[in-house]
């Protein structure tokens, strides 16, 4: 079993590994070039949300070892809900914005494209969640099954609305949910299968 969660890890870490590559290598570049392009808040409040949230991704993936029976499905899906953190991240900073005028108008003009990964990043979390086990889902907590469809759903909403105090208010919420999930659940690593 522990080989198994073994091999499955190294994939993980590599997809994860290269999500927060991507998102500090972004970051770094409003450090290097400041000028180069203007800093947008809601756009960079989401790039410190998916920092974080791919980090407590990471940190809970680490129970996966209580996966009694590997499938192969079991596998594939575990391996695409990294992979939509990697996506999403490579949304927020692409290779080339020579069409756009800054980061502002790239954000929304993507605003489809990362809202909609953000709804199945939400959702998969529910999935890779019960693949842990019940202990897992009880773990945590009663809000756990009813939060994470919210913030899909306002994900999904964010997908068309323009107005752009409805970005901010749900990064705000999305925040505020992320960072209370983290201190909920603040524990040292070697305690977690206790």
């Amino acid at each position: 079993m522990h080989d198994q969660y073994f091999h499955l890890r190294v994939i993980i870490g590599v997809v994860a590994g290269l999500t927060i590559a991507r998102l500090l290598n972004g970051l770094a570049r409003f450090v290097q070039h400041p000028s180069r392009q203007q800093i947008y808040p809601i756009h960079l409040g989401w790039c410190i949300y998916l920092l974080l949230s791919v980090m407590l991704f990471w940190w809970f993936e680490y129970e996966l070892v209580l996966v009694q029976k590997w499938t192969f499905e079991k596998y594939l899906f575990v391996v695409g809900y990294a992979a939509l953190y990697f996506f999403t991240s490579a949304l927020l900073f692409p290779d080339r914005m020579d069409e756009y005028t800054g980061f502002a108008e790239y954000f929304h003009a993507r605003q489809g494209w990362f809202y909609g990964l953000l709804a199945a990043i939400f959702l998969a979390d529910i999935v890779d969640s019960a693949i842990k086990g019940p202990a897992h889902l009880a773990e945590l907590g009663p809000t756990y099954l009813w939060r994470q469809p919210i913030l899909a759903g306002l994900a999904i909403i964010g997908i068309f609305v323009v107005d752009r105090r409805f970005h901010a208010a749900f990064l705000f919420f999305a925040l505020l949910v992320l960072l209370t999930s983290i201190v909920a659940h603040f524990e040292v690593l070697d305690e977690v299968l206790d």
